[in-house]
């Protein structure tokens, strides 16, 4: 089998869920683990083609053994030689399509994909989650807390299992009391705040990043995020969100928010947005200016 993707969350779910099935079966002494930055090609190897000890099957699970060249050129005689009574897991999370590493794992093994989730999907999986842990979730309160922590699935998770402890029942109320917006949502709505003309709603949001003792360097780093991947769905044109995000490696997610985004301004006002504030940064490193005063004029820029 092997497990590979970007979506770390599900891909180490499954994992943790196959394995804990397995040892429930035959127990966590039957279970041998390898990385591939550490073990060599012949050390795995050898455990993948060995019998199990005092046990009728083991697993191995070998973590990025492509790492090793003498692994991956010899996968077709790997996967030949492992033992009938050996369930081997190869974990992956990034292949490279063109090679034949890639091609062989995907014929030849039970080859699982974990893929970002764009909005609606992670709206569904964030309402199901909740529903799994004896709780609820709307549809429309899902959509909230994804807006205020991001598209994360292992922060959205921590977050969830926490409103599910406060109270099982979870509401926008409870978001808003329980979970902080992280400083690169928040940054998202500032400029969609600014593009939009909306200056004292942007100027609030700056000085709520300032009191959380987000420096201005942060925020032009955040800015600056934000504004090429604008530039990237601005260029990408009729293109759909899924298309530009597996081409760019974006969360399909921050595709279509950014797409709402791209509306406002034209190609050439995008590139002007991105050299004033490489300008901004320029000068913040090589002058004596005031940060806060500096960003302020750029923020108020924006919605020009």
């Amino acid at each position: 089998m092997t497990l590979t993707g970007v979506n770390d969350f599900l891909r180490k779910t499954e994992l943790r869920k196959l394995v804990d099935g397995f040892v429930a079966e035959h127990g966590d002494m039957a279970v041998e683990r390898y990385g591939g930055d550490e073990a060599d090609a012949a050390r795995m190897r050898e455990s993948v083609g060995s019998l199990p000890f005092l046990t009728a099957r083991k697993l191995v699970i070998l973590d990025e053994p492509g790492r090793q060249k003498a692994f991956a050129e010899h996968i077709e005689d790997i996967l030949q030689e492992t033992a009938e009574t050996t369930d081997l897991i190869i974990v992956e999370p990034k292949l490279d399509k063109r090679l034949s590493y890639y091609k062989t794992l995907k014929k030849s093994t039970d080859f699982r994909e974990f893929t970002d989730l764009d909005a609606q999907g992670l709206a569904r999986w964030a309402a199901e989650y909740a529903k799994g842990k004896g709780g609820s979730l709307s549809a429309a309160d899902a959509r909230f807390l994804i807006d205020r922590v991001g598209p994360n699935q292992q922060l959205l998770s921590t977050e969830l299992d926490k409103l599910l402890a406060y109270e099982p029942a979870v509401t926008k109320a409870t978001i808003e009391a329980l979970v902080e917006q992280t400083p690169q949502s928040t940054v998202f709505e500032l400029l969609d705040a600014a593009l939009a003309g909306k200056t004292k709603r942007a100027m609030e949001l700056y000085r709520e990043q300032r009191s959380l003792r987000v420096e201005p360097q942060a925020i032009i780093g955040m800015l600056a995020w934000q504004l090429h991947v604008l530039a990237l769905v601005k260029t990408a044109g009729t293109r759909s969100a899924d298309a530009i995000a597996k081409e760019a490696k974006i969360n399909p997610f921050v595709v279509r928010k950014t797409q709402d985004l791209a509306r406002m301004r034209t190609l050439e006002q995008v590139k002007a947005m991105i050299q004033d504030l490489l300008n901004l940064d320029t000068s913040l490193k090589t002058k004596t200016i005031d940060p806060d005063e500096a960003l302020t004029l750029f923020i108020l820029g924006l919605g020009k």
